[in-house]
């Protein structure tokens, strides 16, 4: 009784349009005014201090603020740069750059809208000079702006790590051959597309011929301290030099070298705003996490995780089944719930009853993130569909109307990576 309570305040509180954060803190309240359970308020408040005071959390606003400085720097205009100069020529290779520079963006920001503001602020007036529908070019950067969040180092995949006690550095591993499947499927129906519907040749090549005057060797050594922030953060965390967390502090450190004083693209002045919008996207995703824990607290201390895995494992004989479930509701609460709340409310609950169905931990965590960033780019509440509408000065309905042929290619590769768990395993197993 005190776990269908939660759960029906919650949900409740969420349907009238309350905050996120809000609703956690009325289904959490809800059993110990009603029912005397779920704990008290004492142990409510000191859950809810404990869940924002802990070392690993820290991996997030760090994560931010580096892919702030980054973005500010001008990195994605040198990676994309450095991609067009190998596939700018080859039918659709413009837009499949694009897709590159996100997919190696997301290496760097770990966030999905700032991966598509980042790559979207350059590269949709590009592709509109070039003759690409503006609309089409703004739905391609916010789906392709969802890799963000799947290409290690992640902050959903951080925030899982925190969640359910899985390796983050098993994530960060199981989510590099989805991305790139995700990221090829895009970058297919991008060639497809493009053939079908033709492309401003003569003025594609000119640009090209511009990038190829500058040659290989300038773009290469333009690009390379970009290049190397990745290999740096995911190096130092696989050969043991630094955890996650302390991998988080380094690409801000990293990037404030980079941006500073080799290509001279910020000022010292810059940092203090580039802190103060860091503080702003995660102050209220703190506040989220903290309920969260709290919520999840009450929900241990309720029995409802026992509930949802006996429910589970008595309705549920197959895990391929039950994945098949869950990817239609997380596909769902993707479309109106913010990433971060959700994994952290979900993952706990849901992965004890996946793991006695013999699906790997990794593996629940890489579907769980990819399914929630096509929900970055899905309608009504898709954050990367208000990016790249801000960006292009469209309608975001109109964005995601464009974009659906790439959430679509998104989908086929979800499927793969659901019912093939090779793509989320084999790195880990090595």
């Amino acid at each position: 009784m005190a776990a269908v309570l939660v759960f029906f305040v919650f949900l409740a509180a969420i349907a009238i349009s309350l905050p996120i954060g809000i609703s956690m803190v009325l289904g959490s309240v809800a059993p110990i005014f009603l029912l005397d359970k779920g704990g008290n308020i004492a142990q409510l408040l000191h859950n809810t201090f404990s869940g924002a005071n802990n070392t690993p959390i820290l991996a997030v606003p760090l994560f931010i603020l580096g892919g702030v400085i980054m973005a500010e720097g001008g990195i994605s205009k040198k990676l994309f740069n450095f991609f067009a100069y190998f596939v700018g020529r080859i039918p659709g290779g413009v837009p499949c750059a694009v897709i590159l520079t996100c997919l190696f963006y997301g290496a760097i920001s770990g966030s999905g809208p700032a991966t598509t503001a980042a790559v979207g602020s350059m590269c949709i007036p590009f592709m509109v000079s070039l003759g690409y529908e503006k609309r089409w070019s703004a739905g391609l950067i916010a789906v392709a702006g969802g890799l963000g969040v799947i290409i290690p180092p992640s902050i959903p995949f951080v925030l899982y790590s925190m969640a359910t006690g899985v390796s983050t550095g098993d994530l960060f591993l199981g989510g590099v051959f989805p991305g790139i499947l995700i990221g090829l499927f895009m970058m297919i129906y991008a060639v497809v597309y493009c053939l079908r519907k033709g492309e401003d040749r003569a003025l594609i090549n000119e640009k090209m011929n511009e990038l190829k005057g500058e040659g290989l060797g300038r773009l290469f050594m333009d690009s390379f301290w970009a290049l190397l922030c990745p290999v740096i953060i995911l190096g130092g965390i696989y050969s043991g030099k630094f955890t996650p967390t302390e991998a988080a502090c380094v690409s801000v450190f990293y990037a404030i070298l980079v941006s500073l004083f080799i290509y001279k693209s910020i000022t010292l002045k810059d940092l203090v705003p580039f802190l103060c919008s860091s503080v702003k996207t995660y102050g209220g995703l703190a506040f989220v996490l903290a309920f969260a824990t709290a919520f999840g607290r009450v929900l241990s201390m309720t029995k409802a995780t026992q509930a949802v895995e006996q429910f589970i494992t008595t309705n549920f004989h197959s895990g391929a089944v039950l994945l098949s479930v869950l990817v239609v509701v997380f596909l769902l609460l993707g479309m109106v719930m913010d990433t971060g709340p959700a994994i952290i409310i979900l993952a706990p609950v849901l992965l004890p009853a996946v793991q006695k169905l013999g699906i790997n931990g990794v593996h629940f965590g890489v579907v769980l993130v990819c399914c929630l960033s096509i929900g970055l780019a899905t309608p009504p509440f898709g954050l990367d569909l208000f990016v790249a509408g801000n960006l292009s000065d469209e309608p975001p309905m109109a964005v995601a109307r464009r974009a659906v042929p790439f959430i679509v290619s998104f989908l086929i590769a979800l499927a793969l990576i659901t019912y093939v768990p090779w793509f989320s395993t084999f790195l880990v197993s090595l």
